[in-house]
C-alpha cells in the first residue's frame, strides 16, 4: 500500500502514561491493562506519510514473536520488506500497521481493532499456520533512539508452538528460520527484537 495513501492507528505521546514512551521502554502488562489505557488515550486514523514524521504520534504494531513450547527456539526472519531503514537486519517479531479496514470485521473499539489486525498480519505474513495454538499478550515495547522506533509502539504478543514446522512463511518473511533463542544476539537484530527478547526473558528468567 502506498505510504501517502495509507492510514495508520495513531495516539498521541502525551495522552499515554509517561512509563510507556521512554527513550528505551520494555513493560510487561496484561492485555485489558493496554486495551484500558489506549481507549482512554485514544486513537485515531492518520496518513501514515505524516505519521511517519509525526514525533508527537506513536504508532501501535502488533509485534507477534514465535517460538517453540519450550522456549528453546524462536522463529527468525531477515527484514527486506517496504521499512527501507531496517533492511539487514534480523527480527524475530511479525506484525505491521493496524489500519481502517480493521474496524470491517465488528466493534469499532480498541480491543477489537488491534486484535483484528494482528490476526490479518498473521494471515499476510504466514501461508500456513497452526490453528490451535494460543495468542498470549505480554506487554509493550518503545523506543526513541531510532528513527522507525521514535514514532511506534509494539504491543508484543507471543505464541508458544508444539509444531513449529506447522508455520510456513509468506513472502515478506524472507531467510525464515528457527534459531536457538539464547544464541539470538549473536544475529544483527533490530532493535525491537531485542527489546521483545527483554520482554520475553523477563517472564521466564530461566531460559
Amino acid at each position: 500500500m502506498n505510504k501517502n495513501k495509507e492510514q495508520v492507528l495513531c495516539i498521541d505521546r502525551k495522552t499515554l502514561p509517561a512509563s510507556w514512551v521512554t527513550q528505551r521502554t520494555v513493560l510487561p502488562m496484561d492485555f485489558a491493562t493496554f486495551a484500558d489505557t489506549c481507549t482512554k488515550a485514544k486513537f485515531s486514523f492518520v496518513r501514515r506519510g505524516i505519521a511517519e514524521e509525526d514525533r508527537l504520534k506513536k504508532q501501535i504494531i502488533p509485534y507477534i514473536l514465535l517460538q517453540t513450547a519450550d522456549g528453546g527456539m524462536t522463529a527468525v526472519y531477515s527484514r527486506q520488506g517496504s521499512e527501507k531503514r531496517l533492511h539487514d537486519l534480523w527480527s524475530i517479531g511479525i506484525g505491521g500497521h493496524i489500519n481502517p479496514e480493521d474496524t470491517a470485521m465488528g466493534a469499532d473499539g480498541f480491543e477489537s481493532i488491534l486484535k483484528t489486525g494482528m490476526q490479518r498480519e498473521l494471515d499476510e505474513e504466514l501461508t500456513r499456520r497452526v490453528s490451535g495454538d494460543s495468542i498470549e499478550f505480554i506487554g509493550i515495547i518503545s523506543e526513541d533512539i531510532t528513527p522507525v522506533g521514535s514514532v511506534h509502539m509494539g504491543a508484543v504478543f507471543l505464541i508458544r508452538t508444539q509444531n513449529p514446522e506447522g508455520y510456513l512463511p509468506g513472502d515478506e518473511l524472507h531467510s525464515f528460520t528457527w534459531h536457538t533463542t539464547q544464541k539470538l544476539s549473536q544475529l544483527n537484530l533490530e532493535l525491537w527484537s531485542e527489546l521483545a527478547l527483554e520482554l520475553v526473558n523477563s517472564l521466564n528468567p530461566a531460559l
